[in-house]
């Protein structure tokens, strides 16, 4: 028996990318055991993963936390997080570690100098770095996500409009220079003539209230409505998802959806596109923005005051390629 400790602490996406780690591990380590440390408010995007023999949460003690780990007896660690609290859990705990290349000089580099030494990798592929001196390869089967059953949404709980097929239109992101500009979400909803399903979190239901009004019908407004694996669920019977760069996206990736993804500061190249999506998936982006990408993670507003990188995408295309795929 080989048994390691996966380690992501935050946030939705970046779990869900770490999925094919946990199966490679288990499918390819001969009795291999794994377990997975993150934050208990993101436990539930990983309750009902069949490759994850153990869960172990964060919840503010952190000696506390270690303590309970050093108990377990783990051959190895696979740190894909890496900051203070994962470098404090492999202190603790003192047994060989794999760690995460989280290229930061290169996203400095293009950040602030526009400079691009960032590798064309996928941080999935960068993720199965980490486990190279197990043998285990990349199967290519993408990534999982786990829907428990009894957070599974019924489509017979739906309006009538919206149970033969809808698109799924993801309203939030954690950051605002990720997210569509509310009249952007506005006016894809009126040139849409499908059901339009709207998703986001109780942050987000100021926004639904406001699509909805503007809209008619063929519009559900969900926002607030579900927690994320029934969300998930959503996301899994919809057609066509149209959607930032979220972690709702990625989710939409695991289930090989039609994915429509608008990028604002943030850019593809720091290797946090779609993984493995429908070959009908198409990302939207203001390409060559003198100022763009403006940060790695993401700020409140746009910090030149023109929100371009979203502004100046044609949402039109959006609408159309929509049409096209669903």
């Amino acid at each position: 028996m080989v048994k390691y400790l996966v380690i992501r602490f935050s946030s939705i996406g970046d779990i869900v990318l770490t999925s094919p780690v946990i199966r490679c591990l288990k499918e390819q380590v001969g009795e291999a055991e794994v377990h997975f440390l993150t934050k208990k408010a993101f436990s539930p995007l990983i309750r009902a993963n069949p490759y994850i023999d153990k869960i172990h949460v964060l919840d503010g003690n952190m000696h506390s936390l270690i303590q309970s780990l050093r108990v377990e007896q783990y051959d190895y660690v696979i740190d894909l997080h890496k900051n203070f609290r994962s470098l404090r859990v492999k202190s603790g705990l003192k047994i060989m570690s794999f760690t995460l290349d989280k290229i930061n000089l290169a996203k400095f580099l293009m950040i602030r100098f526009k400079i691009n030494r960032l590798p064309e990798k996928h941080i999935v592929d960068r993720y199965m770095e980490t486990l190279e001196l197990f043998n285990v390869k990349n199967d290519g089967k993408g990534l999982d996500y786990f829907i428990p059953p009894e957070e599974e949404v019924p489509l017979s709980t739906l309006p009538e409009l919206f149970r033969t097929g809808f698109v799924a239109l993801v309203t939030g992101a954690h950051h605002g220079t990720k997210q569509m500009p509310t009249e952007m979400m506005i006016n894809i909803c009126k040139e849409l003539d499908l059901p339009v399903i709207l998703l986001g979190g109780k942050r987000e239901k100021m926004t639904g209230k406001e699509i909805d009004r503007q809209t008619g019908d063929h519009v559900l407004n969900a926002c607030g409505k579900y927690n994320i694996n029934q969300s998930a669920s959503m996301i899994r019977q919809s057609q066509v998802v149209i959607t930032h760069d979220t972690g709702l996206m990625h989710i939409a990736a695991a289930f090989h959806k039609k994915i429509l993804s608008v990028w604002g500061h943030t850019i593809p190249e720091f290797g946090m596109y779609p993984y493995i999506p429908d070959q009908a998936s198409k990302i939207f982006e203001v390409v060559g923005l003198s100022c763009r990408p403006c940060t790695k993670i993401g700020k409140k507003k746009c910090p030149k005051g023109h929100f371009r990188c979203m502004n100046d995408i044609d949402h039109t295309e959006i609408v159309r390629k929509a049409k096209e795929v669903f």
